[in-house]
């Protein structure tokens, strides 16, 4: 993916808006994501959505969301979830998998491939694409 250099422009027309194509914007936790639509740039006020890839071997280490829902769509790779408490459960999921995470749910994403990475569209219940995600103290 290539690196956003500046501020992907928002166009816009009578309720609408887009964008056309996006670098990525952000590594965090052994993620990289796409610039998406969130509040900051399409004034959205309850959602944002974004793709996020987590490369070959990577983890996305333990985390929670605070206070919003997050749904997710596998486009491609094969991924596992250890979630809730002490991240006691596990499933995994491929592409074309819907996956729907609660607020407040712990939980850490491995992409099972040390070749190919996830990929996934990522739409969250709120309009701010990164606040309130917490890490996750595996000990509690």
């Amino acid at each position: 993916m290539a690196e956003v250099t500046g501020t992907p422009r928002v166009e816009r027309e009578s309720g609408l808006a887009w964008i056309r194509g996006s670098g990525v914007c952000r590594d965090w936790n052994g993620i990289r994501y796409k610039l998406g639509m969130s509040g900051k740039n399409v004034g959205a006020k309850q959602l944002s959505m974004n793709v996020a890839v987590i490369p070959p071997g990577g983890v996305a280490r333990a985390h929670i969301h605070v206070g919003f829902e997050v749904m997710l769509y596998i486009l491609e790779g094969h991924v596992r979830h250890d979630f809730g408490d002490r991240l006691a459960h596990r499933v995994e999921h491929a592409a074309g998998d819907f996956i729907f995470i609660e607020p407040g749910v712990p939980h850490e994403v491995y992409n099972m491939s040390d070749a190919e990475p996830v990929v996934a569209v990522v739409a969250r219940s709120s309009a701010d694409e990164w606040d309130n995600i917490v890490p996750y103290d595996v000990k509690r």
